[in-house]
């Protein structure tokens, strides 16, 4: 038996990778998802068409995990929010594209979470990879009519709470740091000019750290939440960066030498809506990897 190519594997893991981050919203879970279709290549002989083969693996091994994933989601403490992940370089494999981009934003991948694993599936093979029904239809087993389907649910349920327009890279870049350097001087005047009225503020610590355990709602709410995390000790010591996350800008914090949060802002007609920050350690641990 042929023994298959370990370089045509490893030239398919970034986008393996993007593939299966975008099904589970977790970086470590993904990782192990292309582990195990790495083993599952290595024993499969000759394949013909390998990009197909290993997308069809990969997508049929997410699914199997998007079930008790979404059983861990039920009892989860506080806030859900992906993991995130430094994409400059690209882990995710290619973000050339507004759909792939956007694909893997913290915004777009909370909502992702609304739709059932199949339509999740659809959803990301036709919108991040550009997949015709045809071929998505072959990769679930299911009938093209069935595939276009399901992927008119997932736009139903994803289209009108998805992203209101594209903002220039440069812009964003800047309300990130004019935001984070606000918060930390605690310019309330400043961060006023920066929030919508109905901006909602969401914390992720999983129940390791302290976060809020519900979404902060409303511009007075939230200016009271922000005021608070700046006035903390531990704080004053924090050092900052701001680089590309999920494929946008964001802004890094360390405490203590440790990567202690990672904050992404959905920006629409300049003004910030969602402010979306991940505390738990166990999800930053893949970001602090690949800063080392």
């Amino acid at each position: 038996m042929a023994v298959p190519d370990v370089e045509v594997f490893e030239g398919e893991r970034p986008r393996l990778m993007g593939l299966a981050y975008r099904m589970l919203g977790s970086a470590a879970e993904a990782e192990d998802v292309v582990q195990d279709a790495y083993l599952r290549w290595s024993r499969a002989g000759h394949v013909d068409v390998p990009a197909a083969w290993l997308t069809t693996v990969v997508t049929n091994l997410c699914l199997n995990r998007l079930s008790l994933a979404r059983v861990r989601r039920e009892s989860y403490v506080g806030p859900w929010l992906p993991e995130p992940v430094l994409t400059a370089d690209g882990a995710l494999g290619p973000l050339e594209t507004v759909e792939q981009r956007d694909s893997v934003s913290q915004g777009v991948l909370v909502l992702l979470e609304r739709l059932t694993p199949a339509e999740r599936a659809v959803f990301i093979l036709r919108e991040a990879f550009g997949h015709p029904h045809r071929e998505i239809a072959e990769i679930l087993g299911v009938s093209e009519a069935h595939s276009r389907q399901l992927h008119r649910r997932a736009r139903a349920h994803v289209g009108e709470d998805g992203r209101k327009g594209v903002i220039d890279a440069d812009r964003h870049r800047r309300i990130v740091e004019t935001f984070f350097g606000a918060t930390l001087d605690g310019d309330v005047a400043a961060l006023e000019r920066l929030l919508a009225e109905d901006v909602v503020s969401v914390a992720d610590g999983g129940g390791e750290v302290s976060a809020a355990r519900r979404p902060v709602s409303g511009r007075a709410a939230v200016l009271r939440y922000l005021r608070g995390l700046a006035a903390r000790p531990e704080v004053a010591s924090a050092t900052t960066r701001i680089t590309e996350v999920n494929g946008e800008p964001a802004a890094l914090f360390w405490i203590g030498g440790a990567l202690a949060g990672v904050v992404t802002l959905q920006v629409e007609d300049g003004l910030i809506t969602q402010v979306r920050t991940v505390v738990s350690p166990r999800k930053l641990a893949f970001a602090a990897a690949q800063l080392v």
